[in-house]
């Protein structure tokens, strides 16, 4: 868990508490399905569970420093955006990690790669599936200033192989691959060992499996809830592909975060509100 300072292209800034855990689990509780969330959080800042807490998601929280983020959207691409680290947040490592038995577990983490490296190792031999968002191991921050710059990753190929879902977005997977296509950047990703791909971007989201391809729009028109943008997509489309296609997933994904997109924090709407803007994705 954590905060963040948003500074938009246009209006005022604003402060929100701001995790990936946050917004992907709350995105994947409208589906009824049985979710459990691992984070830390500081003592005394109990109360950032609330939301999760509220939605009937299981919270196993761990005492640790909170962090917290700024982050400029510089333009009105919202492909765009400069972070900086204020202050580092405690990581999750595997003695963090309750007895589950094994099932589908979407790391989000962020901190030093061979952590995340080794979390993943240990959770695949345990026998887990596992989704991973690999802005965790792309973006990292400079020791002196603070800036979170993308840079490649010498382990991508054994991360894309341990993992059964790999999310990330365009600048992500073209610092990752060198292609600046969606449909190019998948390719390459699945021929290194990705099983299933979701690459979001401004216009819309990409998800790839069995080598074949699905692009459809976001229906949007609003900065204020693009911070947890991608995570919102993730925590969805995993739910609703437990029982569902590849495409009916994404397509649920992209509805439901087209209706995250228009408000700041996390998804607010129904199963409801989500299946009638599904009508309207294309």
């Amino acid at each position: 868990m954590g905060t963040a300072t948003i500074v938009p292209f246009l209006g005022p800034s604003l402060k929100e508490e701001h995790s990936p855990v946050l917004f992907s689990a709350i995105a994947a509780s409208c589906l009824g399905k049985k979710i459990a969330a691992v984070t830390k959080v500081s003592e005394g800042k109990e109360r950032l569970l609330e939301p999760l807490k509220a939605k009937g998601i299981d919270v196993m929280a761990r005492p640790g420093e909170l962090g917290e983020i700024r982050v400029k959207l510089p333009s009105l691409n919202l492909d765009e955006r400069q972070a900086f680290v204020v202050k580092d947040g405690d990581t999750l490592a595997i003695d963090d990690m309750p007895p589950f038995e094994p099932c589908l577990v979407h790391l989000c983490c962020f901190g030093p790669a061979k952590h995340q490296l080794d979390l993943m190792r240990v959770l695949k031999t345990r026998g887990f599936g596992l989704s991973v968002d690999v802005q965790g191991f792309v973006l990292q921050p400079d020791v002196k200033t603070g800036e979170v710059r993308l840079q490649d990753v010498p382990e991508k190929k054994e991360i894309l192989t341990l993992a059964d879902f790999v999310k990330l977005d365009a600048m992500e997977a073209q610092t990752l691959t060198g292609a600046g296509a969606l449909q190019d950047q998948a390719a390459i990703l699945e021929n290194w060992g990705s099983s299933e791909t979701v690459i979001t971007c401004a216009e819309g989201v990409l998800a790839r499996s069995k080598g074949a391809s699905t692009l459809l729009k976001l229906i949007n028109g609003s900065f204020r809830g693009r911070m947890g943008r991608g995570d919102t997509v993730i925590g969805s489309y995993l739910a609703r592909r437990l029982d569902h296609s590849v495409e009916d997933s994404l397509r649920f994904a992209v509805a439901l975060t087209s209706i995250k997109l228009h408000k700041a924090g996390p998804f607010r709407g129904s199963v409801e509100d989500v299946l009638t803007k599904m009508q309207q994705v294309e």
